[in-house]
């Protein structure tokens, strides 16, 4: 069992930022895919961005790209997902999403979720 650790998430204004950490397991030498999705009441789970550990590709989400940067956190087992310029549809659920491998697009299979934390931005 994989065990994803978030953190960060909270209440801002719109314009403002906030920054969400996720804490994964890491395999010495292997390429993992590290993400988040995020979901609204009554809609589907939405992918956001995502980060493969070796080669550092990327990949966003059209509405968030130039906002959102996805990065290794300071910690070896982090990822960050900095979210600046936040907007009030940028409210959701924020779900870190795992996978051992690579992701090859912003919506390859996770394998795995963390609990999610709340992202709300009010205008």
């Amino acid at each position: 069992q994989v065990k994803l650790v978030e953190s960060g998430g909270g209440s801002v204004q719109a314009g403002g930022s906030l920054r969400l950490t996720c804490s994964s397991p890491r395999v010495p030498r292997t390429s993992v895919c590290i993400g988040w999705f995020r979901q609204v009441p009554g809609k589907g789970r939405e992918a956001v961005a995502r980060y493969n550990t070796v080669g550092s590709a990327t990949f966003y989400a059209d509405s968030v790209k130039g906002r959102f940067t996805i990065s290794q956190g300071s910690a070896e087992d982090t990822v960050n997902l900095q979210m600046n310029n936040l907007k009030p549809e940028d409210t959701a659920i924020y779900y870190c999403a795992f996978r051992f491998g690579e992701c090859t697009s912003l919506t390859t299979v996770t394998a795995y979720w963390g609990q999610g934390t709340q992202v709300t931005v009010s205008s």
